[in-house]
C-alpha cells in the first residue's frame, strides 16, 4: 500500500482561492509574494479569468514574464491578461503596491517561475534574462510598460497571441514600450512587416535575419527601418537578388540608399551575406559607411569582384576581425594580393578562417601562406574543395606550425587523388591522407584534423580522411 504525500498548506490556500473567485479577488491585495508565481501558474491552466485580471493588477514583481506559458496558444487567457493591464494603465495615479513594468512574451526558461516562488534554484539562462529585464534603462518612473518580444515572420502569418498583442498594442500607442532584440524573417509580405515595425522601437533591435528570397527592390522597402535600429549588432541577409528589369541607374541608387544606412550604426559588428549579388563591384560603399570595427565578415556564395576582395583588405573596420568566411566564392582568377594584405591586417586576432570551395590553387596559396602563419589566435581553418596539390599541402601545414590556439583543421584531399576525369581513386587518397596527417603529427601535435575530398556529385556528401578514409554514401 503506498502513502499518498498530503497536501502542502501552499497547494491548499491555492485551491482555497481559486475554487472561490469571489474570495480570492479582494485577497489578492494581502497576499504574500511568494504565492503569486504557483497561483498565477493555476490561474492560468485553469483559465480563471477574472482570478488572472485581478493578479495581473496586483503583481508584485517588475516583471511578468507570460511567454513561457503560451505554449498551448490560450487566446482566452491572454485577453484576461491584456484586461488586466488596461486595467492599470487606465490609472492615472499609480497604486502603492504597483510594481510591474516588463511584460515579458519570449518563451523564457521555465525555471523563472520556480525562482520567484523558491521552488528551484536559478539556471544561468534565466538568471540572465531575469537580470536583461529588470535593469533596463527605460524601466521606473512613470515610463510606459516595457513589453519585450521575440518577433518571426514566416509562413506568411504571425502566431495568434502575437497577433492578438498587436491588435490590441496598436489603440495603446504611448503607454507601452514594445522591445525586440531579434528580428527573423522568413516569410512575410513586406507591408506586413512594416505594419508591425511601425509598432516596435526600433532601437532596441540587436539581431535581424533575413532568410527568405527577396528582390532587391523589396531590401529598399525593408531599409529605411534597418537605419533607425540604431544599437543594431548584427546583420544577416539571404538570397537577395536584383531583377533583370531594374536599369543600372536604378541599381546604383538602390544599392546607395541599402548602405547609407550603415551610417547610423554606431555598433554594428556582424556581417552575414549569403548568395547576394547586387553588391558585386559596390562593396566600397557598404564599407566606408561603417561605424564601427567589425567582429565578423561572412560572404558565402556571393558575388564579389577582385576590387571588392582589394576595397575589403584596406578597410580600418576590418583591423579587430574575428571571423571571415569566404565559402563559395571563386577566387581562381583573383590576385592572391589582397587575401594575403587582408590576413596580414587582421592576424592578431582573427579566429575562425574558412576558405572553403574557393578555387585556390597552389600559386595563390604560396603568397597568402607567410601571413596566414602570423595569425596567431586562429582555432579553426578550413580550406576543404580547393585543388591544391602534396606538395602545396606540405607547405601550407609546415606554415601553421607556430599555430598553437589551432583546434580545428579542415583540408582539401591533395589534387593528385583524383584521376584525369576528376573521379576520386581511393587507394590513393587513402596513402596521400596517412602521409599527411604523419607529417603534421611530425611538425606538432594537431588537435581535430580533417582531410576531405570535393563533393560526390551523386549525394553531395565529401568523403573524408582523419584516421583512416570515410566513403560517401553512393
Amino acid at each position: 500500500m503506498s502513502l499518498q504525500a498530503p497536501p502542502r498548506l501552499l497547494e491548499l490556500a491555492e485551491q482555497s482561492l481559486l475554487r472561490d473567485g469571489a474570495l480570492a479577488i479582494p485577497t489578492l491585495e494581502e497576499l504574500p509574494r511568494e504565492l503569486f508565481p504557483s497561483l498565477f501558474i493555476e490561474a492560468f491552466t485553469r483559465r480563471c479569468c477574472e482570478t488572472l485580471k485581478t493578479m495581473v493588477q496586483a503583481w508584485p514583481f517588475t516583471c511578468l514574464p507570460l511567454g513561457s506559458l503560451m505554449k498551448s496558444r490560450p487566446l482566452e487567457t491572454f485577453g484576461a491578461v491584456l484586461e488586466g493591464l488596461d486595467a492599470l494603465l487606465a490609472q492615472k495615479v499609480r497604486p502603492r503596491r504597483w510594481k510591474l513594468q516588463v511584460l515579458d512574451l519570449r518563451d523564457v526558461d521555465e525555471n523563472f517561475w520556480g525562482i520567484w516562488s523558491g521552488a528551484s534554484a536559478p539556471s544561468p539562462e534565466a538568471l540572465s534574462k531575469r537580470q536583461t529585464a529588470e535593469n533596463c534603462p527605460r524601466l521606473g518612473g512613470q515610463q510606459p510598460l516595457m513589453v519585450t518580444l521575440d518577433l518571426c515572420f514566416k509562413n506568411g502569418r504571425l502566431d495568434e497571441c502575437l497577433t492578438r498583442f498587436l491588435e490590441w498594442g496598436k489603440q495603446r500607442k504611448g503607454l507601452l514600450h514594445v522591445c525586440c532584440k531579434e528580428l527573423q524573417i522568413f516569410g512575410m509580405p513586406i507591408h506586413s512587416i512594416i505594419e508591425v515595425l511601425n509598432m516596435v522601437e526600433l532601437d532596441c533591435i540587436r539581431e535581424v535575419e533575413v532568410c527568405c528570397p527577396w528582390e532587391l527592390s523589396i531590401l529598399i522597402r525593408f531599409a529605411p527601418y534597418l537605419g533607425q535600429m540604431r544599437n543594431l549588432r548584427k546583420l544577416v541577409l539571404f538570397n537577395i537578388h536584383v531583377s533583370a528589369c531594374i536599369p543600372p541607374d536604378k541599381k546604383e541608387q538602390f544599392i546607395t540608399q541599402f548602405t547609407s544606412q550603415f551610417l547610423k550604426l554606431d555598433y554594428f559588428q556582424k556581417l552575414y551575406m549569403h548568395s547576394v549579388s547586387f553588391l558585386e563591384g559596390h562593396l566600397d560603399q557598404l564599407l566606408r559607411c561603417l561605424q564601427a570595427p567589425l567582429e565578423t565578415v561572412v560572404m558565402t556564395d556571393c558575388l564579389l569582384s577582385e576590387s571588392d576582395l582589394k576595397h575589403l583588405s584596406w578597410c580600418p573596420s576590418i583591423r579587430q576581425l574575428k571571423e571571415l568566411d569566404l565559402r563559395g566564392i571563386t577566387l581562381t582568377h583573383f590576385s592572391p594580393e589582397p587575401l594575403a594584405v587582408l590576413l596580414e591586417q587582421v592576424e592578431a586576432t582573427l579566429q575562425t578562417l574558412d576558405l572553403e570551395d574557393c578555387g585556390i590553387t597552389d600559386s595563390q596559396l604560396s603568397v597568402i601562406l607567410p601571413a596566414l602563419s602570423r595569425c596567431s589566435q586562429l582555432s579553426t581553418l578550413s580550406f576543404c574543395g580547393n585543388l591544391i596539390s602534396v606538395a602545396a599541402l606540405e607547405n601550407l601545414l609546415r606554415h601553421t606550425v607556430g599555430l598553437s590556439k589551432l583546434s580545428l583543421e579542415l583540408y582539401p584531399a591533395p589534387l593528385e587523388s583524383y584521376d584525369a576525369q576528376g573521379a576520386l581513386c581511393w587507394g590513393r587518397f587513402a596513402q596521400f591522407g596517412a602521409e599527411l596527417m604523419k607529417t603534421l603529427r611530425d611538425l606538432r601535435q594537431p588537435k581535430t584534423v580533417v582531410f576531405s575530398t570535393v563533393p560526390c556529385p551523386r549525394c553531395g556528401i565529401r568523403a573524408s580522411y582523419d584516421l583512416e578514409p570515410s566513403h560517401c554514401l553512393c
